[in-house]
């Protein structure tokens, strides 16, 4: 058996609240360890740089872009240096940074589709001295699929079981579902709607000065109730009525959107509503799409700590049981960041890391450009 080799997994994800950063040491396929996580928030200062350049990506600058994607590899690469150090671990121990940057824009469907992160890989590997593997989304754009989600293959590989089905939820800024049938090759995994994204820019409009940056266990949200037109106006969104293969993202769940429904509504009907909202779509995904065999959700993302968006969901889904990834020997807010050190892995062992039944790409493909130090 070859010697253990260690990733980095670096994660920025729709919330834009920050970079999620991970060591992990992988000895086979099936096995792996991490061994350190280092979580880099956003200065308030950054979020909103990157905030309006993905909100106002259509009318942005060219040098608006290029200047945020060389100061996102920096800010990736002090997180780096940050996680080398809780891990008492050398850059020349490292195999390999698997990043997936900060998207600014996803839109498959469009004629050409397109999907862009930035964060230049070259500057990330010439100020780690390690090797980045990056722009992981593209190839699969290319072959005429959604480019998202493709941490369902990573599930695939880590959690699936030959007696029990599985269903991984991840609670990002977006939600999304990884159905793994047991015993057998099978896998679906699709975007169900917005999650983190919206509760986080709606609590920030309105608690500016809040020491977190989101809903703080949900109790904004409690505070409030659900507001039944907007809610089902909210519904309407042509997205919750496609069929898999899907993705989506803050391109067309933002606040502009919102907005157009909640104004003038009181602040925490609107948070409670988006609640509502969150777990309504993902409900009606798992019982429109995905077999009567759940019997279970595996709960992953920084929703999981949530409390009162998981006691929602559990209203919704029951009898079907919540079980926290924590079970399974992850840390919720660590997992997709993992899956990035995966794809890294993927890459420079030419193995494949889409699955076209996920993505809908005509066939499944090896992700990623290597750029060296």
């Amino acid at each position: 058996m070859p010697d253990p080799q260690i990733y980095l997994g670096l994660m920025s994800g729709t919330s834009v609240d920050g970079i999620d950063a991970v060591a992990v040491e992988f000895a086979d396929d099936q096995q792996l360890r991490v061994l350190g996580h280092f979580q880099q928030p956003f200065e308030p200062e950054q979020q909103q740089q990157l905030q309006q350049l993905i909100s106002q990506h259509r009318n942005a600058s060219l040098d608006d872009y290029a200047r945020l994607d060389q100061l996102w590899a920096e800010w990736a690469a002090q997180a780096v240096t940050q996680l080398l150090d809780v891990c008492e671990l050398e850059p020349e121990q490292i195999a390999a940074i698997g990043s997936h940057g900060q998207t600014i824009a996803h839109f498959p469907n469009a004629k050409p589709a397109y999907t862009l992160q930035l964060g230049d890989p070259n500057r990330l590997a010439a100020l780690t001295n390690i090797a980045v593997v990056a722009d992981f989304r593209r190839k699969d754009v290319a072959l005429g699929g959604q480019g998202a989600p493709l941490v369902p293959a990573f599930h695939s590989e880590i959690l699936r079981h030959p007696q029990k089905h599985r269903l991984i939820l991840n609670l990002g800024g977006i939600a999304n579902v990884t159905w793994l049938p047991a015993g057998s090759n099978e896998i679906l995994g699709f975007d169900t709607g917005p999650a983190n994204t919206l509760l986080d820019q709606w609590f920030l409009r309105h608690n500016p000065n809040a020491p977190q940056k989101y809903d703080k266990d949900g109790a904004f949200a409690r505070r409030g109730r659900v507001n039944e037109a907007l809610l089902s106006a909210l519904l309407k969104h042509p997205f919750f009525s496609l069929k898999p293969p899907k993705s989506t993202g803050r391109e067309d769940f933002h606040l502009g959107w919102l907005e157009q429904y909640a104004n003038g509504l009181e602040a925490t009907d609107v948070q409670r509503t988006l609640v509502e909202l969150t777990c309504t779509s993902i409900t009606g995904a798992i019982h429109t799409h995905l077999p009567n065999a759940v019997a279970e959700v595996i709960v992953a993302g920084g929703g999981r700590f949530n409390t009162f968006l998981l006691e929602c969901l559990a209203r919704q889904l029951k009898p079907i049981n919540l079980v926290p990834i924590e079970q399974f020997g992850f840390a919720a807010e660590q997992l997709e960041a993992i899956a990035f050190a995966w794809l890294a892995k993927q890459r420079l062992a030419k193995a494949n890391g889409s699955i076209a039944a996920v993505t809908g790409a005509q066939r499944a493909a090896i992700l990623g450009g290597v750029y060296l130090p």
